[in-house]
């Protein structure tokens, strides 16, 4: 039987190291290929949202993936995560954007949800798969969300010491009010791992290492 292959669609080449390593770790035998196109979330952050021309663009890139021989899809993009849905229908293999099992895992895991973005074009569509993806599962949730206001400026403009302490404090502060925290973007786990234990007093979660990990769990079953 030949192995598994897996298409993943990114919208920066930094994403793909990130990636590979997760599965190299989750995903042993499983063929992985990338497409990377960073015009997509260039175009949402200068419009302010995803404009019907990039969603066409999402959707090309998926059919792409389709034909290029993959069992299945990962598009590891939050901010275009609507134009995923939407290309999920018009093809034949399993499609998932990057924040759903994140999504589904924070809402397992308590009623009162925070999600933190340094992107207003990545926190409102992540906050608004996790008020569905509550409703599907028929539970009652209060979300909370947090953008990091310059902090993506920072990052982008070489100061990434000054993000990740924009990024640390906003957990701290959320960690009071909250049950389980999301991380909007792959960028910031590694803000986690600066935070001392009795700083992550409730579970924070990344999209890169749940979407793999439930990615493994369904290829396995095959």
């Amino acid at each position: 039987m030949k192995p598994a292959k897996l298409g993943l669609i990114h919208t920066s080449a930094t994403l793909v190291p990130i990636f590979q390593q997760l599965c190299n770790e989750h995903l042993p035998g499983v063929n992985v290929f990338n497409i990377v196109d960073d015009s997509l979330i260039k175009d949402v952050i200068a419009n302010g949202k995803l404009l019907p021309a990039t969603a066409r663009r999402v959707v090309d890139h998926v059919a792409s993936a389709e034909e290029a021989g993959a069992d299945r899809i990962l598009v590891t993009c939050s901010s275009i995560g609507r134009a995923v849905e939407a290309a999920a229908a018009l093809v034949s293999v399993p499609v998932l954007r990057v924040d759903q099992p994140m999504a589904d895992m924070a809402v397992s895991k308590g009623r009162r949800i925070g999600v933190v973005a340094t992107l207003p074009t990545t926190l409102e569509p992540t906050a608004d798969l996790v008020q569905r993806r509550a409703r599907i599962a028929g539970k009652e949730i209060v979300l909370t969300s947090r953008l990091c206001e310059g902090a993506f400026e920072a990052l982008m403009g070489g100061n990434p010491a000054l993000h990740d302490q924009m990024v640390a404090q906003a957990l701290r502060e959320l960690s009071a009010q909250v049950d389980v925290i999301l991380l909007a973007q792959a960028s910031m786990a590694r803000v986690v791992d600066t935070l001392s234990e009795a700083e992550r007093t409730v579970p924070i979660l990344a999209s890169p290492p749940e979407a793999v990990r439930y990615l493994a769990s369904v290829i396995n079953q095959v």
